[in-house]
């Protein structure tokens, strides 16, 4: 058994831009935890897209 290790948990939520309103973004939070018990958030990032991400692989094959 473990007793200190870090987990990776994704959960859909709501979140509010002044620009685009409210929208539902899929946020995952990396957690460390001692025997089960959750110590610290290490990370929290969200996934929101408000475009299409230039990608740099295909702006090069396209020069």
């Amino acid at each position: 058994m473990k007793f200190i290790y870090i987990k990776r948990e994704s959960n859909t939520k709501e979140l509010y831009r002044t620009r685009n309103g409210l929208k539902k973004s899929k946020v995952t939070s990396i957690t460390k935890y001692f025997m089960g018990i959750p110590i610290k958030t290490l990370h929290t990032y969200r996934q929101i897209y408000y475009r299409r991400k230039n990608n740099a692989i295909e702006k090069m094959l396209f020069i």
